[in-house]
């Protein structure tokens, strides 16, 4: 199956140097992290077509199939516009519905502001410990995350950078880490950045917007063509975005049913 989104293509790129297997079919992909199974979006299947009406029962056994024993059900839809196909269908059956927009730049402005910190890579344990409270600070109270599931991802994340494939960018103010992201890439012109943070008592500061800049940058000097970040259309973080220079490429859209509510543990 050749994958239309750009949001997804890095999303795989990602995941595959990441250690994740990629299983190429006719008209899926599907994806799977033993070493995390329940990280939804690095167990799920990628479908070439929108859902059609009473297709719903036949996607979920495939699913079932392809990612034995799982207590979520994660697809996605490789369509550029949002389409979904039976959206009726799919959240009478338990689905939450997202539609995410994914922005490419292929140079970037510099931000409208300086900040007064020191803009970094993360080199140190101390840094990534730091890293670890950051992103435990950052978390909604909506989501189910487990401090396991936080370590173990964070911890891919540092291999990521350790092999070389991935640069995770921190801003320290009087040393204490107040916002990173990291930024992927495949050595063939693609960057996709992760993970962008700010620390809830740093916000609207431009802390997000400086490593943004500092770490596309980077990746274009390092001989990325094409940068790739995805936003939620409705978050304010889209504008700084688009100052900086992203473009709007397409609608990214996943399928998401959560575990029963006694067993859910991670996103």
């Amino acid at each position: 199956m050749e994958i239309a989104s750009l949001g997804f293509r890095t999303d795989l790129m990602v995941l595959a140097l990441g250690g994740s297997e990629i299983e190429h079919l006719d008209r899926h992909v599907v994806v799977r992290t033993p070493a995390n199974p329940t990280f939804w979006w690095g167990n799920f299947v990628l479908f070439a077509d929108s859902v059609g009406p009473g297709d719903v029962a036949r996607r979920l056994a495939l699913f079932a199939e392809a990612i034995p024993g799982a207590d979520h059900v994660a697809w996605g839809i490789d369509s550029v516009d949002g389409t979904i196909g039976a959206e009726a269908e799919l959240v009478g059956a338990g689905f939450e519905l997202s539609r995410d927009t994914v922005l490419a730049a292929t140079s970037l402005r510099p931000p409208s502001r300086g900040v007064d910190a020191e803009l970094r890579r993360l080199v140190s344990d101390d840094d990534w410990r730091q890293a670890l409270e950051l992103r435990i600070a950052c978390l909604p109270d909506d989501e189910h995350y487990t401090e396991p599931f936080v370590r173990a991802h964070l911890a891919g994340s540092r291999a990521l950078c350790e092999q070389g494939s991935a640069t995770w960018f921190g801003a320290f103010e009087r040393g204490t880490l107040r916002a990173a992201l990291g930024i992927v890439a495949d050595g063939d012109g693609l960057a996709r950045f992760q993970m962008v943070e700010t620390h809830p008592g740093s916000r609207r500061r431009g802390l997000a917007s400086s490593l943004v800049h500092r770490a596309g940058s980077s990746a274009l000097e390092a001989g990325a063509e094409t940068l790739v970040i995805v936003a939620d259309p409705t978050y304010h973080a889209i504008g700084l975005y688009r100052a900086l220079g992203f473009a709007d490429r397409e609608t990214k859209v996943e399928l998401t049913r959560r575990p029963p509510a006694d067993r859910q543990t991670d996103a």
